[in-house]
């Protein structure tokens, strides 16, 4: 038992009375000495023949311990004869005294504090607290399946920021809330339904299926959120499916059609075959090594202009060259632009089969043309012809074939040369296949001479009809660019195939290519907003700061905003369709009346009552037919105008943004974020959010994207309950997952394995080993038992210095929203300020002094504040481990509080922020440090076992010029000065029995010098920067050990010293 002792010693634990209740130990001094190299603590106490209680908590220092831990139990069991304790007195220590547990058992206590601050907090504090209303708007997850980490980031994050809000008196809303609707939630409903032939469901029969798939992953979702801590009202969240959610939607569509901002188009988008509906730009992921099978084409001149004719010798014949990188647009092709200001040549090559063919391509591109007229050889060796030569004929600019005709490869149509600024030389031959049903360039540049949009291809990816019978059924970017291929040359149009590896967009949730399809289309006008968009989030703040850039950038980039979708689960686009004409029926009695509609029967009414009955009044018998359309909005349009739940809840019109927080993940610049600012400015002329907080991805332990296909994903969880294997997975409990995104800098790509939840883990050990001490030694302190400040002794007063830069610190850190900065002021403070210095050195003061004794209280008022600083400072982040500690220490306060987070938050005065006394304990601790080396020193020569059997003489070194004038006390060494003032003070702070202070003879101000040869006898030259210099010298403490207090201090042996004898005979 001696053995598990000194390793909880060594290992930095503390044990309390009846740890091991019938363990029989005799060995103290002894056990502390061997088990650190240094004496960390001053006491181990012994109740009799049993351990009443070992040493207490393990604080740091800057040595290392001596290797053999076992043996230095070994050696503590060979002195206990030694070292026996004294029963006389270990009944009248104040030991520590609490029942708060060192293991934290996560897993299983923190269940018992989860309500008070959770569900019973979140509505005290919308109730009671006095300040002004603070609003976090949430950002809604998708409504389908568990959450993974990134959720817990996201939603961690967001609580940090609200239980921070709360301590400071803020009325705090945050509803949690879900985007229901989309393509996953359908796709999920449709395998859910087994049937084979889709078409035979109703949208109806796919909607039913879909809310109920979405309500249960609600269910299982929310129940996650709660066991991460989140406070918020999850009962009263929102949902897009919500009937007050999408009738507000459709008021947004609403008054954006009346702003002139909807209109229709048949246009081209971004088309998903696989999900057969169009994207937004927001809902596309490019891949860098997408493969295409691009072709170089000939193009048959077929009308020369004059220039052409004027240099094309007589009975030639010319072929435009012309790339695309989609063959399978070419059955599309409506012309082929050139830029009028670019020169082209003409030319002959070598190697052609028809010496009469003239080939035309950009003058800048001729290189290229060699390349791509260089045939592979005909043997298998795979090296390739000769080079072809070209034959320069000609040169003309581009506008001087413009109207010129040509052939459509594969139609022989004969179509226009046009001309067009976005054409370049830079790649390809300088002349454009364009095809405005396939291209939002083509589509532009066509618009204006009145080329119509063709599109051959259908909503599966497929070439309807249109495209020929040759291609008719083929998909566009299989067998369809094959086919293709075929065909050009067959025909002799085919110059060259071509491998071509490009940057492409995929679908981002099938991870399947898209196409660009025209379509008709309902699209919002961003590009007449997008200016008021960047001014209205000038003003706010942004974390990072660089992700304002990215924002910006995906607003200015965007001119329209495709809003509909063509799928059967979603709001729908309000509008009716003129059956002959197919003009929508886009007024505001029309819309409006389907919006009344939906407010009273939902939006499935769109799908199950009549034409008639959507129709409005006014307009069913005006002698036209109508049409209800299918389509659906974008899901971006859903979640981007949830910012009317606030303005219609709790508006705030003196404020210039709607929420005061969005929290979300960087990829919704492109996002959420971005559809709630244009939504939000289209209506209000106002940004929705006041502060805009971007967070990262999550990487595995060797810095790779966690994804379930790679194996490497985290679950939350585990991470809270542990794996199947507890050995291999332990369940670390919801404050360990919460100080893991705590501690990550959040704002860049953020890490986490096993590793990394180990060392979370090991701090929070810390952090309650330093609460545990301050817990135990506050045992019946009252608030109203503080020592008023002008009376704490200058340690205690430092203390508090040190906690009023410790609270400054935290306070930046929450109000910039960088939380990894309030865990490491955490970590330094808890390590560095409380455990290795002010816990070491008040220890003596705390078990031996008087309980009533002045110095004593003064000690508990500075305890009291630190405990309180930290348990505020870390309630927020670990609020289960805030109220545990709370919880064993709230009877100290004249009103104690039901929960931490009704305590209140930091509070630290100005006048505790002495920089005197931080300037001369500076000087103090630097000393401690050169006082510790010379015990070390002493130990490694066994001259000593405990610092207590140390006493250390401080020989001051004055300067030339002090010596001089010693009667001039101004000229003194500030270090000299520094020393006398505390002399009293100063065996405490270094945890030794004596110090002593050597005035300076006269012989140039040194005081008279030790024989550094005596035995047992350490020296050390210190020098204090720009304060002064000294010696120190340790010998052995010339008293006797105090039976009580084990200072040797006392006169004679076996008697109490001067500070015990009047506290026992007081008892």
């Amino acid at each position: 038992m001696l053995r598990t002792a000194a390793t909880y010693r060594a290992s930095g634990s503390f044990l309390y009375k009846n740890c091991f209740p019938s363990v029989n130990c005799h060995a103290r001094s002894t056990l502390i000495t061997t088990a650190s190299s240094r004496p960390s603590f001053l006491y181990a106490r012994t109740a009799g023949s049993k351990l009443d209680s070992i040493r207490f908590m393990a604080t740091t220092t800057n040595t290392v311990p001596p290797t053999g831990t076992t043996g230095a139990a070994s050696g503590a069991v060979k002195n206990a004869a030694k070292d026996k304790p004294d029963s006389r007195y270990s009944s009248t220590l104040l030991l520590p005294k609490t029942t708060f547990p060192l293991r934290s058992e996560a897993a299983t206590r923190e269940a018992g504090f989860r309500q008070r601050c959770t569900t019973d907090l979140y509505p005290w504090q919308r109730e009671n607290n006095p300040g002004e209303l603070f609003v976090l708007h949430d950002g809604p997850p998708y409504a389908n399946g568990h959450l993974h980490l990134g959720h817990a980031l996201n939603k961690l994050i967001k609580d940090f920021v609200n239980r921070h809000r709360v301590m400071r008196g803020f009325k705090v809303d945050y509803r949690p809330g879900w985007d229901c609707h989309g393509l996953p939630i359908e796709l999920k409903a449709l395998n859910e339904l087994k049937v084979k032939d889709r078409s035979q469901l109703s949208p109806i029969d796919i909607r039913t299926v879909a809310q109920a798939s979405a309500r249960a992953a609600i269910e299982i979702q929310k129940k996650e959120f709660l066991s991460y801590g989140i406070m918020g009202e999850f009962d009263n969240g929102y949902l897009t499916m919500d009937k007050d959610f999408e009738t507000r939607q459709l008021k947004v569509f609403y008054e954006m059609m009346n702003k002139g901002l909807i209109y229709r188009a048949n246009k081209p988008v971004y088309w998903s075959p696989s999900s057969q509906t169009a994207l937004a730009e927001s809902e596309l992921e490019y891949k860098d090594d997408h493969k295409s099978r691009s072709a170089w084409v000939g193009f048959e001149v077929e009308k020369p202009s004059k220039a052409l004719s004027d240099v094309l010798p007589k009975d030639a014949t010319l072929q435009a060259v012309v790339w695309t990188t989609t063959p399978w647009t070419l059955p599309a092709n409506r012309c082929v632009a050139v830029h009028p200001n670019l020169g082209y040549t003409l030319f002959r090559v070598s190697n052609s089969a028809s010496p009469n063919t003239v080939y035309l391509a950009a003058t800048d591109r001729m290189e290229e043309m060699k390349k791509r007229f260089t045939l592979p050889a005909a043997d298998e060796s795979g090296a390739i012809s000769a080079q072809a030569t070209l034959e320069p004929i000609g040169q003309i600019l581009g506008q001087d074939f413009v109207g010129a005709t040509y052939k459509h490869p594969l139609t022989a149509e004969s179509l226009p040369f046009i001309a067009a600024d976005y054409v370049t030389s830079d790649s390809g031959s300088g002349l454009v296949h364009t095809a405005p049903g396939h291209g939002m360039e083509d589509y532009k540049a066509c618009l204006s001479l009145g080329i119509e949009a063709f599109c051959p291809v259908n909503n599966v990816g497929k070439f309807t009809a249109e495209a020929g019978s040759d291609l008719e059924g083929l998909h566009v970017q299989t067998d369809g660019t094959a086919k293709v291929l075929e065909i050009l040359a067959e025909k002799g149009s085919l110059i060259q195939e071509q491998a071509y590896l490009h940057k492409y967009p995929y679908d981002w949730r099938t991870k399947k290519p898209v196409i660009l399809r025209a379509t008709s289309q309902w699209f919002a006008n961003v590009g007449s907003i997008k200016e008021d968009a960047l001014k209205a989030s000038e003003s706010d703040k942004i974390v990072p700061e660089s992700s304002r850039r990215r924002l910006e950038g995906f607003i200015q980039s965007r001119t329209e905003w495709c809003i509909s979708r063509q799928r059967s689960w979603g709001v729908p686009i309000p509008v009716l369709y003129d059956v002959d004409t197919d003009e929508p029926l886009l007024t505001k009695a029309s819309v409006q009346h389907i919006i009344d509609t939906v407010k009273e029967h939902g939006t499935d009414a769109w799908w199950s009552m009549t034409t008639e009955e959507l129709l409005a009044p006014e307009y069913r018998n005006n002698g036209k037919t109508y049409r209800r359309g299918y389509d659906t909005m974008d899901v971006w349009f859903d979640s981007g105008t949830s910012w009317t739940m606030i303005e219609e809840k709790m508006p705030r019109p003196h404020l210039p943004f709607v929420a005061d927080v969005y929290c979300e993940g960087s990829d919704q610049h492109r996002g959420w974020f971005q559809s709630s600012l244009l939504t939000s400015v289209a209506l209000t002329g106002k940004a929705p959010f006041g502060t805009l907080i971007t967070h990262g991805f999550l990487l595995d332990a060797k810095g790779y994207k966690q994804s379930k296909s790679l194996g490497n994903t985290v679950d939350p969880a585990v991470v809270i309950n542990g794996g199947k294997n507890l050995q291999k997975d332990p369940a670390y409990g919801t404050d360990v997952l919460r100080l893991w995104a705590a501690s990550s800098e959040y704002t860049k790509d953020i890490a986490i394995g096993k590793t990394i939840l180990t060392q979370v883990a090991e701090s929070i050990r810390k952090f309650r080993n330093t609460a545990r001490f301050m817990l135990g030694n506050l045992n019946g302190f009252k608030e109203d038992q503080q020592v008023p400040y002008d009376e704490l002794a200058r340690l205690d007063k430092f203390m508090l210095a040190e906690v009023y830069q410790f609270s400054k610190n935290v306070n930046a850190g929450y109000d910039e929203f960088m939380f990894n900065k309030v865990y490491t002021q955490l970590q330094y403070f808890t390590s560095t300020t409380l455990s290795a210095f002010y816990l070491d050195v008040i220890k003596d003061s705390l078990y031996s002094d008087s309980e009533k004794s002045l110095q004593r209280r003064s000690i508990q008022t500075a305890l009291f504040h630190t405990l309180n600083a930290f348990t505020r400072s870390i309630a927020p982040l670990a609020p289960h481990l805030g109220e545990e500690v709370y919880e064993h220490y709230r009877d100290c306060f004249v009103a104690p509080q039901p929960t931490v987070f009704r305590s209140g938050w930091l509070d630290a005065p100005e006048s505790w922020n002495n920089l005197q006394l931080k300037e001369e304990f500076s000087v103090l601790k630097h000393l401690r440090s050169e006082a510790n080396q010379l015990l070390e020193q002493a130990r490694a020569a066994k001259a000593i076992r405990s610092s207590l059997e140390a006493a250390i003489e401080i020989q001051v070194i004055e300067s030339s010029n002090a010596a001089e004038d010693k009667t001039d006390k101004t000229s003194r060494s500030s270090l000299g000065q520094l020393l006398e003032s505390y002399e009293e003070d100063l065996r405490k702070l270094f945890i030794i029995s004596d110090v002593t202070l050597a005035r300076p003879e006269s012989n140039g101000g040194v005081a008279k010098q030790t024989e550094t040869n005596q035995e047992n006898v350490f020296v050390r030259e210190v020098l204090v920067p720009r304060v002064g210099s000294c010696r120190m010298v340790l010998r052995k403490a010339t008293m006797h050990k105090c039976p009580r207090c084990w200072t040797y201090t006392s006169p004679e042996e076996d008697t109490l010293c001067g500070r015990c004898e009047p506290v026992v005979a007081a008892l």
